[in-house]
C-alpha cells in the first residue's frame, strides 16, 4: 500500500506541469465570446466636420486614437460601411472604431452620441 501511495504521488508531481500546460493550451485556442470581441474594439469620440458620400469618406475632429497611437486632430476617414454615412450629419458627435486598413484610415461602428 505504501508503494502505491508513493507511486500515485510521484505520478501527480510529474503530470502537474503537463496538465497546467494543457489547460493553458486549450484556453489559448478557445473561441472568443461576444463580450471578448466587444472588449477588443477601441472606440474614439469626435465630431463630424464633413461628409463626402461619393468618396465614402467623412472628416472627423477626434480625440486621441489609442489603438493607432495618434493624438487628437481633424482628418478624413474612409467609411467601412458606406450606409453609415446616411445616419450621420455634419455637427454630430460620434463614437467610432478607427483602424489602418491597408494604409488607409478607416472608420467602422460609427454611432451618433446623444
Amino acid at each position: 500500500m505504501k508503494h502505491l501511495t508513493i507511486a500515485a504521488t510521484f505520478a501527480l508531481v510529474i503530470a502537474a506541469p503537463f496538465g497546467s500546460a494543457l489547460a493553458q493550451h486549450n484556453h489559448d485556442h478557445a473561441m472568443p465570446t461576444a463580450s471578448a470581441e466587444a472588449e477588443q474594439k477601441v472606440y474614439t469620440e469626435g465630431v463630424v466636420n464633413r461628409i463626402d458620400k461619393s468618396a465614402g469618406k467623412l472628416t472627423i475632429k477626434h480625440g486621441p486614437i489609442k489603438n493607432l497611437g495618434m493624438p487628437g486632430m481633424t482628418m478624413p476617414f474612409k467609411a467601412v460601411d458606406r450606409a453609415a454615412l446616411d445616419h450621420v450629419k455634419v455637427g454630430d458627435k460620434v463614437r467610432f472604431v478607427a483602424d489602418d486598413v491597408k494604409g488607409t484610415l478607416a472608420a467602422s461602428d460609427i454611432e451618433v452620441v446623444k
